[in-house]
């Protein structure tokens, strides 16, 4: 389960306790809201449903999803529907590699979302195994779904532009600086994320 409002108050006071630019940003803007997603199968195969388009166009192709396959949306099952029959529940050529990706190493025991790594960076390496989950995508799923939490998506946009906004720098970090500047937030650096996209688009900070 991901970081509960709990965690995220009680990880965040931490970092705040040591970090004066953190207490200040938290008094101003407030805690964020959990953000928790089941864990396994479904979740990353919602995650390359979502991919590149709207909300309102992942919400319709899983719902076309679920009524070709149902609703436990079963990997075999998937595995077992043609192109044309994917096609037309919205899915495009590659995002059917990708999902034929991602069912094929949950059928053959491959991967088992039940028993990733403990260590975080080794729990990437085997979700980035799957076509089209990479780096960014497993760190989220680690994040909201496991709730493990030193997580740090430096790739994020947001996470960059609001660690920016947060230290005063003159520009948006890039990934390698972001994940630099956050090493000053081990490691808390989950619920710390969480609190980055939180103020984002918060005009108080």
């Amino acid at each position: 389960m991901g970081l509960t409002n709990a965690q995220l108050h009680e990880h965040l006071d931490t970092v705040a306790a040591k970090d004066a630019v953190v207490a200040a940003a938290l008094e101003r803007c407030g805690y964020p809201e959990q953000r928790i997603r089941p864990t396994g199968y479904r979740t990353l195969l919602r995650t390359i449903v979502g991919q590149q388009v709207s909300v309102a166009a992942a919400a319709s192709v899983w719902a076309r999803l679920e009524a070709e396959i149902g609703e436990d949306m079963a990997a075999d099952e998937l595995l077992a529907r043609d192109f044309d029959s994917l096609r037309a529940c919205g899915l495009s050529r590659q995002k059917q590699g990708y999902v034929r990706s991602l069912c094929e190493l949950v059928e053959s025991g491959e991967l088992d979302l039940e028993t990733l790594p403990e260590d975080d960076e080794q729990a990437i390496a085997e979700l980035v195994r799957i076509k089209g989950i990479g780096r960014w995508s497993a760190e989220i799923y680690l994040l909201f779904a496991e709730g493990r939490p030193d997580i740090w998506p430096a790739g994020d946009l947001a996470v960059q532009e609001a660690v920016g906004r947060l230290l005063d720098l003159t520009a948006r970090p890039n990934e390698k600086q972001t994940r630099d500047l956050g090493e000053r937030w081990r490691p808390h650096r989950g619920a710390m994320a969480i609190f980055t996209w939180h103020t984002y688009n918060n005009a108080a900070l």
